[in-house]
């Protein structure tokens, strides 16, 4: 390999430019130039309108029903973008802020046949990047020669959409002890994915016996939750009610992961709020954004524990969901501990959307 990044190192640098703004190129049968609609600027959206083919706006299936637009590529569309649209026009497709206020923003023509596999990559790299799940792209010709001769990063798509699926490897970092308010015998590990992703903590108490299932907690980091006290939400509660536990038992296991609303990053997360107090539910919100009910990978979690040398837990839970994929990824859950606290008259509703529609057992 020598100097030159592999493949997971390039989609890291993909990642980066997108949150800029800058442009990537997809390498695949048919090269696709691709920008974030939500960072794009208009210098750059002149740019693109200045090459050979037409651009369009890829948007996930969830936008388009939103949009009332057919989804003609099964899990995303692509709508053409007009010569005359400003660049305010692709950022109320992609955001769903104003869909009250204007909600015809059509016709929108949705583009029918063709290989989308670059624009599906492209919207998988937004939504790994927390960006709004939404690609201006362009047909290039010669995409690695465009690429070179703007210097802009080449993704190979043949390659990225396989490791992009995959798990991507945790690797531990450090470990320290950490007297805490539940237990002076804490100790704090630190994992780093080799995707150049967040890093991930766990939060050990005592010393857990390795041969028995230990009492487990997979937390997402909720910023708001956690750190506010926010009343939107039941976990700053629930965290501090798993750390109560495992303290009182004297061993455990909490698994801090940096998978901020549901996966879908804290700036998507206040949209979503936003969205809220337009009167649609956390799970509708999220459709309207254009992302799954739920986002998160909880494959982090059974890594993690496997590497502490944990083959068995109790996990701590009102997530069925969590269970199964504890399960699927090989570790064994010997018993599924509620956790029922947290909740006001702020998240009650929430709370009720999370047992109606996302099957937590509350």
């Amino acid at each position: 390999m020598g100097l030159a990044p592999d493949i997971t190192e390039t989609l890291a640098r993909a990642r980066a430019d997108l949150r800029m703004g800058v442009p990537i190129v997809l390498l695949g049968a048919q090269s696709v130039l691709a920008v974030s609609a939500e960072t794009v600027s208009e210098a750059r959206l002149q740019a693109v309108r200045a090459l050979e083919a037409a651009p369009v706006l890829a948007l996930t299936d969830w936008r388009a029903k939103t949009l009332r637009t057919p989804a003609y590529d099964g899990d995303m569309t692509r709508i053409r973008v007009p010569d005359e649209v400003a660049l305010g026009w692709l950022q109320a497709l992609a955001d769903p802020a104003d869909d009250l206020a204007v909600p015809m923003k059509g016709p929108l023509q949705a583009v029918r046949g063709g290989d989308v596999a670059a624009h599906r990559v492209a919207i998988q790299l937004c939504k790994s990047a927390r960006l709004l799940p939404a690609a201006l792209c362009v047909d290039v010709a010669d995409g690695a020669g465009f690429a070179a001769a703007h210097g802009l990063t080449a993704v190979p798509v043949a390659l990225a959409a396989p490791r992009m699926a995959a798990h991507a490897a945790l690797h531990p970092i450090i470990q320290a002890r950490l007297p805490i308010q539940v237990s002076e015998a804490g100790r704090l590990h630190v994992f780093r994915p080799e995707d150049g992703g967040e890093e991930h903590y766990a939060i050990e108490i005592g010393r857990p016996d390795r041969a028995a299932p230990v009492l487990a907690r997979l937390h997402s980091a909720c910023f708001t939750g956690d750190v506010l006290g926010s009343q939107k939400c039941d976990c700053g509660p629930q965290l501090n009610a798993a750390l109560a536990q495992m303290g009182a038992e004297g061993t455990g296991v909490l698994l801090y992961l940096n998978q901020e609303g549901r996966g879908i990053g804290l700036a998507n997360k206040m949209r979503a709020y936003a969205l809220q107090d337009q009167g649609f539910d956390t799970v509708e919100a999220n459709h309207r954004l254009g992302f799954e009910d739920d986002e998160r990978d909880f494959r982090i979690g059974s890594d993690i524990l496997a590497r502490l040398g944990f083959s068995a837990v109790r996990l701590m839970t009102n997530n069925p969901a969590k269970v199964a994929m504890m399960e699927a990824s090989g570790l064994r859950v010997a018993e599924r501990v509620p956790l029922r606290v947290g909740e006001t008259a702020f998240n009650r509703a929430y709370l009720a959307t999370k047992a109606a529609k996302s099957g937590h057992l509350l």
